[in-house]
């Protein structure tokens, strides 16, 4: 299968650190590698309702935001997520897209658990903190969700960087950017199961 990447841009602002690390990181990309950029602020998704024990699921319409999204994502080889670090995890507009894949579990016809299988999840974050520490939380959510899905996991390509353009300056990130994409993803495992 021809690799086909998603990156689903979790800012609230467009054009901010985190797009900019994962531009750099892109940009190391073959040229027949196919790149589709989602941003989560220009395709707004309503609040996620949990229906499983209220009622059946019906596909979202392909015409509407859930299923540009769901279709994007299904049609993904590989699935970046470039969410800023926002209270030590992932941004508001990235958790409600993975609420999505809850519903989209459920959605008949779809089977988004089996197609997603074996596909490869990454992660791109700038946070300010000189520890990447702090970042564990964005990281572990990311690595459960693929662990759960049977997914493999390219970890996360973190960078420096509060002020706009800041992490252009961050030099180890920008070299960890130029191979992050080459690397060999392996199958993502729960903790408990290392």
């Amino acid at each position: 299968m021809t690799r086909t990447f998603l990156f689903v841009l979790g800012s609230s602002r467009p054009g901010g650190n985190t797009e900019s690390l994962a531009r750099k990181a892109a940009e190391q990309l073959p040229a027949d590698v196919e790149q589709r950029w989602l941003s989560l602020a220009e395709h707004p998704l309503p609040d996620f309702v949990d229906l499983r024990r209220d009622g059946d699921h019906v596909r979202p319409p392909a015409s509407g935001t859930q299923g540009l999204l769901l279709d994007a994502t299904l049609a993904a080889t590989d699935i970046v997520i470039a969410s800023p670090l926002y209270w030590y995890s992932v941004s508001g507009l990235t958790k409600r897209y993975l609420d999505y894949w809850s519903g989209w579990l459920r959605t008949p016809g779809v089977d988004f658990k089996a197609t997603l299988a074996g596909r490869t999840l990454w992660g791109v974050t700038a946070l300010a903190h000189e520890e990447p520490e702090v970042a564990d939380p964005l990281v572990g959510t990311l690595n459960h969700s693929a662990a759960y899905m049977k997914m493999r996991f390219g970890g996360v390509l973190l960078g420096n960087g509060s002020r706009p353009g800041d992490v252009l300056n961050d030099t180890e990130a920008l070299t960890r950017a130029k191979t992050f994409f080459a690397q060999e993803a392996p199958l993502a495992r729960f903790p408990y199961e290392r």
